[in-house]
């Protein structure tokens, strides 16, 4: 009996050391992830939200401004070029209206919109061109790369937990 429990111990320290040094790989791996992408050593989450903030305030305004073509309950691919025209119209501040197109046509409606052969839309939500088979497949690339890392992210996610339910099991079973 002795021997049993001093054997489990004896596995149970092994275990933790195994899991120490794939948490401290991970953070190394993760280090070396933010390292590579200098931009995330600069962007907090505070600073994310101010940004989003600042973004959805900029494409109210566009959306105020040309309802016809700014519209997030049907969204419809714009016009190419469409940011000299709002520039040229002076409704909205030039720099108001960069940030509001970045954010516009990065999200994934946007992307759904882009079909091949759809239309594109002007200012005043006319049509203005057609998307090609290229761009529509350019899109689509988007989307799955986009839901592929939110599968990784999440997969990595319940990684994380099932670590930390492992080594909190484990501290308990040491007490």
């Amino acid at each position: 009996m002795v021997s049993n429990i001093a054997q489990l111990c004896k596995d149970t320290n092994q275990l933790i050391e195994t899991l120490e040094r794939m948490l401290s790989a991970e953070e190394e791996r993760r280090g070396n992830r933010i390292e590579a992408n200098k931009v995330n050593d600069v962007v907090t989450p505070k600073a994310k939200s101010k940004n989003r903030a600042a973004n959805l305030a900029a494409l109210q305004q566009l959306s105020e401004a040309y309802p016809n073509a700014f519209d997030r309950k049907n969204v419809r691919p714009l016009k190419i070029g469409i940011q000299d025209d709002l520039i040229a119209d002076e409704k909205v501040a030039k720099n108001k209206i960069k940030r509001a197109l970045a954010s516009y046509v990065r999200s994934l409606n946007y992307l759904r919109s882009l079909q091949d052969g759809a239309d594109r839309i002007d200012i005043n939500g006319e049509a203005s061109g057609s998307v090609t088979a290229e761009e529509a497949q350019h899109a689509k690339g988007k989307l799955k790369e986009i839901n592929q890392a939110r599968r990784e992210q999440k997969r990595e996610q319940e990684k994380k937990e099932r670590m930390n339910n492992k080594l909190e099991a484990l501290l308990s079973m040491n007490k």
